[in-house]
């Protein structure tokens, strides 16, 4: 970190109150998550927990985050560092979603507030979560083939949202006015604020404890920490380039297969990550905001590294990310990027892993399920009877160097739960007809790869169904002579459908989603004979005799 950010307080905190007001940050983020999560209306936020949240300083410096969803975590920073340019004053909130202009994709709704102690703004607090529909051209705004983003739904560059401590019911009424289900957006948007507020009131209890200054010097000190712990870890890897290539199964509107390419160079203390090579943006939604990509390659170094060091703006200086302009994990407007937060972000994660394979073959799993299995559920009816159902579904993680992968878990940049089945039913025209391991998905290996899910859901109503899904012709792949979990497969009524889909549908209705496999870890001759009995035993995979 450069000198100038420095106050010269931190040199005061010994590493005990360090270690205590590091978890008071980090407490604040978590305690804000708390708030949205149980103050939010729809499933995907109360359930599901699709949501982050995070503290930042008065400079916009990422201090503490929550540990809640990998792809909002680390594209969180492009968001407080656009709303900086619109001049934002103590009671306001500026709400955002553009891609181009801070955001990820249209469904992910970011909230920024600054917060002020003292009539002094002291830091930013940042809530973002994936509402169930902002628009579009489909329910759900997760159409498989929009061409441009403004077929995805409402796009909202940072705007005050509250403007001095009062809603600003323009855009408010704007806002609603351009989405279904109105009532549900309101009631998410109201805890989104609710959960900033708690950040202000629990920073504020922070100054009275420990005084301004020393809140102050606590967020370079913490900082500082995870800069120098980073850069140690970053000089334990070995020198060099590494290099790996991975592709993404067409982009919405043609299945030719999009190439993304990444060299990786490690100079002891700093990594150099270079996506040139990869495709230029593509005419379908597969698109990703470069935010994006940083994210995941944020993600995969804190998992070579030491996943423990507290995740924040010093963590992330000594990693430098180059990506192409108006390339596939670059683009330029007007281009469509819903399926890039959700499925790109998923393949950056994997190449970025295999590059690392060799640096930090200790560390990197073979590949897991690479997709977020999204499937949206909606009527095109916006009155009362209106719904729009989102979930991303779990599968296989890859086998890892010293155990197997774990099953039917939420893989790579997403760390969403389940909405649980009670949940669905009851708040939804759906009926779920199974749900459960898919059995011998995982490849084989020293380590096994995890399993799979099914989950088959009836619809009682008409609705449009729209399915955004990868690795359903290129499996995830094994490492070290393991086998290739198995690729996943999505049915409409009995009949397979393309990876990305959207269609209506008429009530009664099945969708099946069977999710891909993680690829297993080492050779599956050297498996331990009681594993292979205890797979067998438990109904996961039948191997031979």
């Amino acid at each position: 970190m450069s000198d100038e950010n420095h106050t010269g307080f931190e040199d005061d905190i010994d590493p005990v109150t360090l270690e205590i007001m590091r978890n008071q940050f980090e407490s604040v983020a978590e305690e804000m998550g708390q708030v949205l999560i149980t103050s939010s209306y729809s499933p995907n936020i109360k359930e599901r927990r699709d949501c982050s949240t995070a503290l930042f300083d008065a400079e916009g410096r990422l201090v503490a985050q929550a540990e809640h969803i990998p792809v909002h975590l680390g594209a969180m920073p492009a968001a407080v560092t656009t709303v900086l340019r619109y001049d934002p004053q103590p009671g306001d909130v500026f709400v955002l979603n553009d891609p181009f202009e801070g955001g990820t994709h249209l469904p992910d709704v970011t909230m920024v507030s600054p917060i002020t102690i003292d009539d002094e703004i002291l830091g930013y607090a940042v809530s973002r979560a994936h509402h169930a529909d902002v628009g579009g051209m489909t329910p759900g705004s997760m159409p498989a083939g929009a061409r441009e983003i403004y077929q995805e739904g409402i796009r909202l560059p940072p705007v005050r949202l509250v403007n001095g401590g009062e809603v600003n019911d323009d855009v408010m009424n704007l806002l609603l006015a351009n989405v279904r289900n109105p009532g549900e957006r309101r009631a998410d948007i109201r805890a989104q604020i609710a959960a900033n507020e708690r950040a202000e009131n629990r920073l504020g209890d922070l100054v009275s404890e420990h005084g301004h200054e020393r809140v102050v010097a606590a967020f370079d000190a913490v900082m500082e920490y995870s800069h120098d712990r980073i850069s140690a870890e970053l000089a334990d890897l070995p020198d060099g380039t590494y290099t790996a290539r991975d592709v993404m199964e067409g982009d919405g509107v043609v299945d030719d297969e999009i190439p993304i390419e990444v060299t990786v160079t490690v100079d002891g203390e700093r990594i150099e990550v270079d996506f040139a090579g990869t495709a230029e943006q593509v005419a379908g939604n597969v698109n990703a905001p470069l935010a994006v990509a940083k994210s995941a390659v944020y993600f995969v170094i804190r998992c070579v590294t030491d996943p423990e060091i507290p995740p924040n703006q010093g963590c992330y200086d000594p990693i430098s990310v180059s990506v192409p302009d108006g390339s596939l994990l670059n683009p330029r407007p007007p281009a469509a990027v819903v399926g890039g937060n959700v499925e790109t972000s998923q393949r950056v994660t994997d190449v970025v892993f295999t590059a690392f394979a060799e640096a930090a073959p200790d560390r990197v799993p073979a590949q897991g399920q690479g997709t977020m299995n999204n499937l949206t559920i909606g009527s095109r009816d916006g009155g009362e009877d209106g719904f729009t159902y989102y979930e991303t579904i779990a599968g296989g993680f890859g086998g890892r160097p010293t155990k197997d992968g774990m099953d039917g878990v939420q893989v790579g940049m997403t760390n969403t739960l389940n909405t649980p089945v009670e949940a669905l039913e009851a708040e939804y025209p759906l009926f779920v007809e199974e749900y459960g391991l898919r059995e011998d998905s995982g490849g084989r290996g020293k380590h096994r790869g995890g399993l799979g899910v099914v989950r088959s859901v009836t619809v009682e109503a008409d609705a449009t169904v729209s399915l955004l899904t990868e690795r359903r012709r290129v499996a995830p792949r094994g490492i070290a002579g393991g086998d290739d979990g198995e690729p996943g497969e999505n049915r409409i009524a009995g009949t397979v459908v393309p990876a990305k889909t959207t269609r209506d549908v008429p009530a009664g209705t099945t969708i099946t989603v069977a999710t891909p496999g993680g690829g297993g870890h080492g050779l599956a001759d050297e498996r331990d004979p009681e594993e292979i009995e205890r797979d067998r035993a438990d109904g996961k995979m039948e191997w031979d005799e």
